[in-house]
């Protein structure tokens, strides 16, 4: 992405976009925050239908995978590309500070709460994670691969997963 697709797509001049940020990196921040939010507030919305904290985490699974289905470049930027913050800064306790991750170890903790399944509330927010990323980055990376039917896969997966999660419960 450079400074003059990103001023050509919204009506500007390339200088003009320094008037409203330091530098590219700020630029492609404040885009990710705002991707970050509607990624958030999607899946938040879709974990609220459900009052089973399983069926929470599944539908959860299900609107982060769809988000980036529908939205594969913004994935790709958000998830799939070096961002403006550097992984080997990053403390294990820089995750919480992320409203999508922090929700999502709310929404592990309720179940554990519940007694749906026992363990680490961060390990576990981690794991499934790594599932719907995994699931995600694969079927938007490889989208002519013959896949089965994607609602069953992911339904399949998401339910194994949790199915694993519960079994020591």
């Amino acid at each position: 992405m450079s400074i003059r697709a990103v001023a050509d797509a919204v009506g500007v001049t390339p200088p003009s976009i320094y008037l409203h940020f330091r530098d590219k990196d700020e630029l492609i921040f404040s885009i990710c925050e705002r991707h970050f939010t509607r990624l958030d507030a999607f899946i938040e919305k879709e974990g609220a239908k459900a009052s089973d904290p399983v069926e929470s985490l599944i539908r959860r699974g299900k609107a982060y995978i769809r988000f980036g289905i529908e939205n594969p470049e913004q994935y790709r930027i958000l998830f799939m590309s070096k961002g403006a913050r550097s992984e080997e800064n990053m403390r294990p306790e820089d995750l919480r500070q992320s409203a999508s991750f922090d929700h999502l170890v709310q929404a592990v903790q309720r179940g554990l709460d519940a007694g749906a399944f026992r363990g680490d509330p961060i390990l576990i927010s981690m794991g499934l994670w790594s599932v719907v990323h995994g699931i995600t980055s694969i079927l938007i990376s490889h989208p002519h691969f013959p896949w089965p039917d994607n609602e069953k896969l992911i339904d399949h997966v998401l339910r194994l997963q949790c199915k694993g999660l519960t079994a020591g419960a």
